[in-house]
């Protein structure tokens, strides 16, 4: 995961929730990493992760936390779908 840029880590967990495998180890690893590298991130890479922990109901609140800080810091960055894909998760 530490070579995976942030659009990887979206993309992979985007996939895993999308098929429905809520992979444990991965998604902490996910989490840990994305939460080093928030800042990184763009709006649709923050929603897609966040929307992909949400839909498989796996618990990461200091990631939650790390994207909620960062979507209110950059808010106008975010279009219409992101935004919804962000507070829904």
């Amino acid at each position: 995961i530490v070579e995976f840029n942030p659009q990887d880590m979206a993309n992979t967990a985007w996939a895993f929730a999308t098929a429905g495998v809520a992979a444990r180890t991965l998604f902490e690893a996910i989490a840990s990493e994305a939460q080093r590298r928030i800042g990184e991130f763009n709006p649709q890479e923050l929603a897609n992760t966040v929307w992909a922990f949400a839909t498989l109901d796996v618990a990461a609140r200091m990631l939650f936390g790390a994207i909620a800080s960062e979507a209110e810091r950059r808010i106008a960055d975010f279009n219409p779908q992101e935004l919804a894909n962000t507070v829904w998760a």
